[in-house]
């Protein structure tokens, strides 16, 4: 099952904005099911740090929403394309200004999370 881009959660979404709830949340609620289904025994996590709460999402959300600095890792692609969409309106100027933590410069976390960081728009 792939979670991330998932096309039936993306069905449930398009049923959501055409107003059709009912619709959505039975659609939803099949990606779920396959969900819980498919992941008792699975490794969800794509996180490749090691860590304590690896595959343990509701205790990492609860630590990231507690200390507010940064969000989980998996999250961060889907977060990084929508500031890439929006980076787009100035060019990408901000880049110049931005210095990220050595954390996010590691070469595993870079070819691990599917962002092009040589690409030059």
């Amino acid at each position: 099952m792939i979670i991330d881009e998932n096309e039936i959660e993306k069905l449930a979404m398009e049923k959501f904005h055409k107003g059709d709830s009912k619709e959505g949340r039975r659609i939803q609620e099949e990606f779920v099911s396959a969900f819980r289904e498919e992941f008792k025994w699975k490794d969800h996590c794509p996180c490749q740090k090691a860590c304590r709460y690896h595959g343990n999402c509701k205790e990492c959300v609860a630590i990231h929403r507690a200390h507010q600095e940064h969000v989980p890792n998996c999250m961060r692609i889907m977060i990084n394309k929508k500031i890439r969409a929006l980076s787009e309106l100035t060019e990408h100027t901000i880049a110049d200004e931005i210095v990220p933590p050595k954390e996010v410069l590691r070469k595993e976390y870079k070819a691990g999370c599917g962002m092009n960081f040589s690409k030059q728009d």
